[in-house]
């Protein structure tokens, strides 16, 4: 052997490895990429474990929470075989409390056509049960009256005047009594003087059909500013006492019954001068509620007509 033969042979080795094309090394070198990528990213399967059996819960029954039914209280129960209306609604938690439990019809142990209470509602719609019903008992005002229907349910005619002496005390002026309590009797006389001098439409815009009236509850009067001398209904509004009494007559259990823009519900003609007793705690909720008429504050439907 030659010494370029020898040479050779001891570089045969790495003579073989880089004399192979160039061609099919860049192939092998793309196969292998290629077959490292379907390794990377081709989806593993993994073997998961059985599932675990089924968490087996015990049948319960599932009820809706009970309303609570205030009529089923104790207090509220004492109160009203006592008799006392303001007991009863302290014992509901407050005005705001009991007219909402009334509204929604979760107060059976009230009814609101029972006039021997306060919170009676009485309308074109819903009528005096029974029709000639009568207060227990009714006694004047210390107002000065234009009428010698003066007199009210006690309560009322105690309201009314602090209520008046509040007015005179905060400058108002002096207030007297045109109409409170009038009988069955009474009020059938003086629907019947209405429809004699403006017809039955007429009557009915501006007076109760006897057994309708919230005068013969005994909790209504309509009031007259008295500044010296006492004038009619017609010229309370606009005095500083119609003003003073819309906007406190609620502090001492009244609302004004009938006014501006609800004679759509009411069924009457604005009265400005009509107060109606509910209680001190109604009429701050109805008040605080901003509700203009009893029936929207009862959720009762509106009245603006006779049924016949």
């Amino acid at each position: 052997m030659s010494a370029t033969q020898s040479r050779h042979a001891s570089r045969a080795p790495f003579a073989v490895t880089v004399a192979l094309p160039i061609g099919v090394l860049f192939t092998a070198v793309a196969s292998l990429a290629t077959l490292l990528g379907v390794i990377a990213t081709a989806p593993v399967e993994v073997e998961l474990p059985a599932p675990a059996a089924a968490l087996v819960l015990p049948d319960v029954e599932v009820t809706a929470t009970p309303v609570l039914n205030p009529c089923a209280d104790a207090e509220v129960q004492a109160a009203l075989a006592a008799g006392d209306d303001e007991a009863v609604v302290k014992a509901f938690g407050g005005g705001g409390e009991f007219q909402a439990a009334v509204a929604i019809g979760n107060a059976p142990c009230i009814p609101l056509d029972d006039p021997a209470h306060e919170w009676v509602v009485v309308n074109k719609l819903r009528a005096l049960t029974p029709i000639d019903f009568t207060p227990a008992s009714v006694t004047p005002s210390n107002l000065r009256g234009t009428s010698r229907s003066v007199s009210m349910r006690p309560a009322a005619a105690d309201a009314l005047n602090r209520l008046a002496d509040a007015a005179r005390a905060a400058g108002a002026g002096v207030m007297g009594v045109n109409n409170a309590y009038r009988s069955y009797g009474l009020q059938k006389i003086t629907y019947s003087s209405f429809v004699r001098s403006e017809g039955r439409a007429g009557a009915d815009a501006g007076s109760a059909r006897p057994g309708h009236s919230e005068h013969q509850t005994g909790l209504a009067v309509d009031v007259v500013a008295c500044t010296p001398g006492c004038g009619g209904i017609g010229q309370f509004a606009g005095t500083a006492q119609s003003r003073w009494v819309a906007e406190h007559a609620w502090e001492f259990g009244f609302i004004v019954r009938y006014e501006d823009g609800a004679t759509a519900t009411t069924g009457y003609m604005p009265e400005p001068w009509h107060l109606r007793y509910i209680g001190v705690e109604l009429a701050r909720a109805y008040h605080q509620g901003g509700f203009h008429t009893l029936e929207d504050f009862f959720g009762l439907p509106p009245a603006p007509d006779y049924s016949e």
